[in-house]
């Protein structure tokens, strides 16, 4: 299957491709690059959510650290 590069080299996954992966509007995906086989390697990411009971009371220090883990795993993965 080609595609076209636009002249901001960017590409659309085709629907086929969407619909086997899962991949949705607003989602992201995990591009590599395979040296040895000289390919790019597109795969959804998925984010592990974290839920919270609701009614919990967070104190500040609570949303300051919850704000330092979304932080430090968008520097990690990206």
């Amino acid at each position: 299957m080609k595609i076209k590069v636009t002249r901001n080299f960017q590409i659309t996954i085709p629907v086929e491709i969407r619909e086997r992966l899962g991949i949705r509007v607003g989602d992201y995906v995990d591009i590599t690059y395979d040296e040895k086989e000289k390919v790019i390697i597109i795969r959804p990411y998925r984010r592990k959510w974290t839920t919270y009971e609701l009614g919990r009371k967070l104190t500040p220090e609570d949303i300051e650290e919850l704000i330092e883990e979304m932080n430090n795993e968008i520097t990690n993965n990206y």
